[in-house]
Parts: structure tokens; sequence; C-alpha cells
């Protein structure tokens, strides 16, 4: 069967984590063919020990050497990223899915060019499910966050309104509203809530609750879902990334699942 090319934009805690598990030939008919990086002397020394290394291009470039482009850069690059693969028909993954409720009109170019947006499930949990019961009738659905405080230093929204979480003793209710509004309020830390807008009821009638909570060591998040097919109530501890707490351990081994699920004969779940 053929080969599936695919470039990765960025490398960081986990673009880099993704291209050393292509690179390593676990994924069967995957090749990383290109890469982009903002700091490039390093991205040249890192991608010289890969097997077999990509070439080093603008994110621009990127959908020109690949069939599917996947995106790992802060939101401020979203569309740099995602306009390449989108006009020439690829499959775009995107990780700062936060971004795309800001560049809704990508779904409508992809419709006409025949591009996929293939959204990994990252740090949630429970998709497949929120899907299905989407497919009926939703009453409601609630995320509520705890984060160690560490992970949500720096949010805007926090910067905003002076809101600080150092030193807490107790667990702080940081925010509370709707999915879209908390994606611009916390655009490193709730692309979580904006992936289960996107299977479920959309990103008005998803609400969100964010805590910043010194009792926690894992990021947590927590789905309730009421509907007429099923009640859901699902939580998921994540293991905070050593290089970037406001990620988890698991979020590129998802992009890694979906990227395998992309070539695999049997695939699993709604």
């Amino acid at each position: 069967m053929a080969e599936i090319r695919v470039a990765i934009a960025g490398l960081g805690a986990i673009g880099l984590k993704v291209a050393r598990r292509i690179d390593s030939g676990d994924i069967e008919r995957l090749v990383l063919t290109a890469v982009s990086a903002r700091d490039q002397v390093k991205a040249e020394r890192t991608i010289a020990s890969f097997r077999n290394p990509p070439k080093l291009l603008p994110l621009e470039r990127l959908a020109e050497e690949a069939d599917v482009v996947v995106e790992c850069v802060p939101a401020a690059h979203f569309l740099a990223a995602a306009e390449g693969p989108i006009r020439l028909g690829r499959i775009f993954m995107p990780l700062s899915v936060g971004a795309l409720l800001n560049h809704m009109h990508l779904v409508d170019l992809a419709r006409e060019t025949g591009a996929r947006i293939v959204v990994p499930s990252g740090a949630i949990l429970g998709l497949d499910a929120v899907r299905a019961v989407a497919e009926g009738n939703v009453h409601s659905v609630r995320l509520i966050t705890r984060k160690p405080p560490a992970g949500l230093a720096g949010a805007p929204l926090l910067v905003e309104k002076g809101i600080s979480v150092e030193g807490l003793k107790e667990p702080l209710k940081v925010f509370s509203g709707t999915a879209r509004e908390a994606a611009k309020g916390f655009p490193a830390n709730l692309n979580v809530s904006v992936a289960l807008s996107l299977a479920g009821v959309g990103p008005d009638r998803t609400e969100v609750e964010v805590w910043a909570d010194p009792t926690v060591s894992h990021n947590t998040h927590t789905i309730i879902v009421k509907s007429d097919s099923s009640q859901l109530t699902m939580t998921i501890e994540n293991i905070p990334s050593a290089e970037n707490p406001r990620t988890g351990v698991i979020t590129p081994l998802s992009v890694i699942a979906a990227l395998r699920r992309l070539a695999s004969p049997l695939v699993v779940g709604t």
C-alpha cells in the first residue's frame, strides 16, 4: 500500500515526540518528510540525529511535501500552518483547535478542495461517546477542568483580570463560561474544551469551569453530558509534560494514535 507522507509544524514538546515516533518506523506506512521550527539552528541539530532526516521548511511550504500536516505551533501561527494543506486538499491535523473557531472558513474551504480537518482527542476523553449522543438529543454538556496553578499561570484571561494563582492554598475557580470564551481566555490550556464542543453541541452550548487547584498534581478534566440516549460522566487525570506543564504526556500519544488510525486496516471506535 502507498506510503502516507507526514509533515509536522513545530518541534516543541508535542511535535518532537511525534516526529521521533514516525522516524522510528513504528507506524506502518507513515513517513516523516518535512518539519518546520521557529529555531532553525536547533531544529537542524535535532533532525540530524534522525534515521531519515526530513526537510526543514517554512510553515507555508509543508503541504507541498506531505499528505498529512500535523499542527503543533502557538495559536498565533495557526493560520499559516492550516491554509497550505487545506488549499491543496491534504489532511490537516490541528492541536491548536481553539484557533480553529476564529477561522471556521477553513471548514468551508476544505469542503471545496477535498481536504479533511482531523482533530485528535488530545488530552480529553470520550469524544467518541459525545459524537454518538450528539446524533440524538443532547440536553447539556459541561466540562470541569482542574489544573495545578503552574499550568494556568500567564493565561490571557488571568492577566486581563489580574488573577494571581501563585501561592494558592485551596482551589480557586478562575473561569465559568462557554467553550468559545474558554478558548479565548486560555488559548494554551483549553483546546480540550473546543474539541469537546466540536464533537458535541458546539462552542456556545458547551459549559466550562476552570479551577486552579493546588491539591491536584495532574491536569484533570471531567465531562458531564445529559442526553436522551445516555447520561455520561467521565474523568481523565493527565500527567503534565515535563517540558510544558500546560499540556499532558498523553497529548503526543493521542496524535500518534490518530496518525496510526489513518493507516490502519482496523479502526475501533465511532
